[in-house]
């Protein structure tokens, strides 16, 4: 019979964790929260210091029953939930309801699911942190006074059913603010002049006009007069230049990195990603080897890797490309300000587990995840990339030319993680430029002047909003993901081209929020109540205290706003087409599904113009029916059959026009460049290969 229990929030650590304990051990899950605040009512008792009023979860009773008679016939207990803040939040209500001494030793945790690191756990447990546990409460309290006393306000001055948060209206001001910067945005005219030039032995490249440091002639007489120059003359070089350049690799991956980088390369939510990173940290059974976890915890913002970890991959980088690709000092990234610092940076487990070796058991999106960890990890300890940079000036009538090129001497890190540094892809005139000598006369081949105009700041997409919220200390990068969720599904932006587009809702919602509680929107406030949260997680400071001092005043704006703010209406849209029953104009309303027409009548006329399908010249191959586009709650696009619901097929993946050479039924693609592949989607076909579990990416659900 077991002599210990050991407590797991995720059932999928539970077989893992007994085979690494054996059988004087009960491993068991809380399956997540065990208590909170509950949803019918406000749950803090203002009067009694913010006293937090805990419900035990209605669907966890049989849980916590087990948990209970588990605990009662076991000598020792160990809580082994997440490592992090609302980990050790768990372990302290386990500890409640199991009726746990508060001072017993009985926490443990592990930055990766591996038998060394667990049993290292188990031989040293410690006591809750109850820092960390007031850090968290008083984060959930702030959540829950915000939004119960600020979402009711909303819905008398705006409309029913809206929301506001303490972290999500300051991530909305920023997206309504780059808007009204866009729209303000004038754009001013200029023009550049780029001549490409011919070496006698036929080798070419393109030169620049520059006059002083600016490449950019704001006058087009001034353009004009430097092209009509420079056709007669000749072009002479008057100063070549090469000098060695150094580029670092990137950082290991942390939790907003990781985010941002599986968008920009992958096309990846963030949400997906940490659903993706979770699965990969708590591992998949791998023959020969039983269940293995691939990556160390995924909610880290510290750079800081293992010795161990640092060691292996010199081993690896060596055998696998060379001593000269190792650094001749270890790699060791600064510590980011405000940086918790409490795990290592997001690195494979065990570089015996190379991402081609696991390919086969892993789903197309994890594998994608995965490698990329993996060659992030290990560009991270490789040597620089070393680069020569040409510098080139061209003379012709008195003006001048500059050209840059670059020469990769020596590929280091770039070997496995692309020539980019900082994860970023950056254009820096990779033209190759000929061996050129001071007073070489080029050939002209072709002058060009070409008009353009300033443009606006772009738009945030998922990734660039994560990068400012994570640069304003706003938000945790626990917490982007749920804070972009809930923008998108209280209908306070639009998706256009991958970028957020705050709606009529949205901007209304954030300008009522501005007038009247500056504080909630303020990206400097909600940053420095960020750096309160996590002073009082290291015990620096009270939690009640930091409550108390956001409370009181934002209670006093509130009862003022009451008063002093009237109802407001949200803007429609007005199209250029009339109600077919009324005469009146069409307007674009907004509701909990989503966008619609209807009759600026309303309520007197009550029409709604019907949405138009769009459909796909593809037949469904099980009826051969029409395909068409739909739109799913969630925004997300799906491919089904006309005939629903008579027929279901559907598919997530758009249909292309390359036929199947078995069945002749369109085809969807997965991957990209070489490595894109068609399948068939039709299951009657003998070439059908059904998808994988999440390989079709429900990204949105």
């Amino acid at each position: 019979m077991p002599q210990n229990l050991v407590i797991v929030e995720s059932p999928a650590k539970v077989r893992t964790l007994k085979k690494f304990l054996g059988p004087e051990y009960d491993v068991r899950a809380s399956v997540g929260h065990v208590r909170d605040l509950p949803k019918s009512k406000l749950g803090v008792d203002i009067e009694d210091n913010y006293k937090p009023q805990y419900k035990q979860s209605t669907d966890k009773a049989s849980v916590i029953k087990d948990l209970k008679k588990a605990a009662s016939s076991v000598e020792k207990i160990y809580l082994a939930t997440d490592p992090d803040r609302e980990g050790e939040a768990i372990s302290w209500h386990l500890e409640e309801i199991l009726g746990i001494p508060n001072d017993e030793p009985v926490r443990i945790q592990f930055n990766e699911i591996t038998e060394r690191a667990v049993r290292e756990a188990i031989k040293n447990p410690r006591p809750i942190d109850m820092g960390l546990v007031d850090a968290q409460q008083a984060r959930r309290i702030l959540d829950r006074l915000v939004g119960y006393m600020l979402s009711p306000f909303l819905w008398k001055k705006v409309r029913r059913g809206l929301s506001a948060g303490r972290v999500q209206s300051a991530a909305l001001n920023l997206i309504c603010e780059r808007e009204s910067e866009i729209e303000a945005f004038v754009p001013k005219e200029f023009w550049t002049i780029d001549a490409n030039l011919e070496k006698e032995s036929g080798e070419s490249f393109t030169a620049r006009y520059f006059k002083g440091k600016t490449s950019k002639i704001e006058d087009a007489e001034l353009a004009s007069n430097v092209v009509r120059d420079c056709q007669a003359a000749p072009f002479a070089v008057s100063k070549v230049e090469v000098k060695q350049s150094a580029k670092r690799p990137s950082a290991p991956f942390i939790t907003s990195s990781l985010q941002q980088e599986a968008y920009r390369k992958l096309g990846l939510t963030a949400r997906t990603t940490m659903s993706l990173a979770q699965q990969l940290y708590e591992g998949m059974e791998i023959q020969g080897k039983g269940h293995v976890a691939l990556i160390t915890y995924m909610r880290t913002d510290s750079y800081r890797i293992a010795e161990e970890a640092r060691m292996a991959a010199k081993e690896y980088i060596e055998a696998n490309y060379g001593k000269e690709y190792c650094p001749a000092k270890a790699r060791i990234y600064a510590k980011k300000a405000n940086s918790q610092d409490a795990h290592e940076a997001i690195r494979p487990v065990s570089l015996d587990m190379p991402p081609e070796s696991v390919k086969e058991l892993l789903s197309r999106d994890q594998y994608r995840l995965y490698k990329l960890i993996w060659n992030r990890f290990l560009a991270s300890q490789m040597a620089d990339m070393k680069l020569d940079i040409t510098y080139v000036t061209v003379e012709s009538a008195g003006h001048i030319f500059k050209a840059q090129g670059s020469k990769v001497t020596f590929n280091g890190y770039s070997a496995i993680y692309g020539n980019t540094s900082n994860g970023e892809d950056k254009d820096e005139d990779q033209q190759s430029i000929p061996r050129l000598s001071e007073g070489e006369n080029l050939k002209l081949l072709q002058l060009k002047s070409l008009q353009q105009f300033t443009e606006p700041p772009a738009r945030f997409t998922e990734g660039s909003l994560i990068k400012a919220l994570e640069e304003k200390g706003v938000g945790r990068p626990s917490t982007y993901a749920s804070i972009i969720d809930t923008i998108k599904k209280r209908d306070y932006v639009d998706i256009k081209e991958r970028a957020f587009v705050p709606t009529s809702v949205g901007r209304t919602v954030c300008d009522v929020l501005k007038s009247n509680f500056q504080d909630v929107v303020s990206l400097d406030f909600t940053a420095d109540m960020e750096s309160k949260l996590d002073a009082i997680g290291e015990s620096k400071s009270e939690w009640t205290k930091v409550v108390d001092d956001f409370y009181k005043p934002f209670n006093e704006k509130l009862l003022g706003a009451e008063q002093s703010q009237s109802r407001v209406k949200v803007p429609v849209e007005v199209l250029d087409e009339v109600c077919p029953e009324c005469g009146k104009p069409l307007v674009v309303r907004r509701s909990r599904f989503g966008p619609f027409v209807g009759c600026s009548g309303y309520p007197e006329c009550k029409y709604i113009k019907k949405k138009q399908k769009v459909l796909l010249e593809s037949k469904c191959p099980l009826c051969g029916s029409q395909m068409e586009e739909r739109m799913t709650k969630y925004k997300r696009k799906v491919y089904s059959c006309t005939s629903y619901p008579a027929c279901t097929f559907s598919t997530w993946k758009k249909p292309e026009d390359v036929k199947c050479d078995e069945c002749g039924c369109f085809t969807v693609s997965y991957g990209r460049g070489k490595a894109k592949e068609y399948r068939c989607p039709n299951p009657k076909c003998s070439k059908y290969v059904p998808p994988k579990p999440k390989e079709e990416d429900k990204k949105d659900e």
